[in-house]
């Protein structure tokens, strides 16, 4: 009736559109049924293969771990065997066997054939071994005066090649807090760890000067304290009664480059002995000359390549 009403209206082509609508949602509806169900099914698998990728890694774990507890009770048998070897060998030679608190006493006394099969024995009493005599000590024959002098080293000749000096820089300064004539400094001498160094400048230069400064240093001086502080190195300078200037390397050097003096075979002591005053010995002629570089016996001293030391004003002035 409805559709005689829809073709009496509207004629015939709208009954025609409304039906194929309603396939085409027909067909949709199944079509997204259908949707959700491969949806479900692939949902399902991977739940699957979930569960078999977990069971075949724990039969994986146990059957690697019953592999390795094997493996472990062999390893553990085979040690049992070499330590029974072993105290056989020490009973046999007479060694005294200390059993250990909780250990099975018979591994103490048992022996082992070649083919490593245990053979308990009782244990047998061990004869001890009669004292050996003990020899009396042969004296040496006291070495003469001639021979000492003979198996000497000779020593090296007392110059400034025994002086151990390198450029450094001042990364850290302060005053001294227990000396007011004290600076407190922490200079970077090309090694794992800057030196601590205690300099008698405060009278001399300001502390903003310090900062940063870069400076030769003598380092193989006995470390000494200073008012508590244990000083590992010592600033040289260009040195009058009035007045006294840091020694500045040429530009371009950097912390740890050694100093060296033309004519003079650098080969410093490790640390310089007090006693033997190397030091005292060579200051007298380590001087500044009329061009300002520091000398020694009016030999320059210089950073190799890269230019020589030198003071800011101060000519014909002792270095120290």
């Amino acid at each position: 009736m409805f559709s005689r009403f829809l073709n009496f209206r509207f004629g015939g082509s709208v009954v025609s559109n409304f039906r194929s609508n309603s396939k085409y949602i027909s067909h949709n509806m199944v079509t997204m049924e259908q949707v959700v169900e491969n949806n479900k099914r692939s949902l399902d698998i991977i739940e699957s293969l979930k569960n078999e990728l977990a069971a075949i890694r724990r039969e994986l774990i146990a059957r690697k771990k019953k592999e390795l507890t094997a493996e472990n009770a062999a390893l553990q048998k085979q040690v049992e065997i070499a330590k029974s070897q072993l105290i056989a060998l020490e009973i046999k030679n007479g060694k005294k066997q200390i059993p250990v608190p909780g250990a099975s006493a018979v591994s103490l006394c048992s022996d082992v054939t070649p083919s490593g099969k245990q053979e308990t024995k009782a244990e047998e009493p061990v004869a001890k071994a009669p004292p050996k005599e003990k020899k009396p000590k042969k004296e040496k024959p006291a070495a003469s005066e001639s021979s000492k002098k003979d198996n000497a080293t000779p020593d090296l000749p007392i110059d400034v090649g025994r002086l151990d000096m390198r450029v450094g820089k001042i990364v850290e300064v302060s005053r001294h807090p227990d000396a007011d004539s004290l600076y407190l400094e922490k200079i970077d001498c090309g090694e794992a760890q800057p030196r601590t160094v205690v300099s008698g400048l405060v009278k001399y230069i300001p502390l903003e000067e310090m900062q940063n400064r870069m400076v030769v240093v003598l380092c193989n001086l006995k470390p000494a304290k200073m008012r508590g502080v244990t000083s590992e190195a010592m600033v040289m300078c260009a040195s009058t009664p009035e007045k006294v200037e840091i020694l500045s390397p040429p530009a371009g050097a950097v912390p740890g480059d050694l100093v060296h003096c033309e004519g003079y075979q650098r080969q410093p002591d490790a640390q310089m002995n007090p006693k033997k005053k190397i030091f005292e010995t060579c200051a007298p002629d380590l001087k500044t000359n009329d061009a300002l570089v520091a000398c020694y016996k009016g030999a320059a001293l210089h950073v190799p390549e890269k230019g020589n030391i030198v003071a800011q004003t101060l000519k014909n002035v002792q270095v120290k």
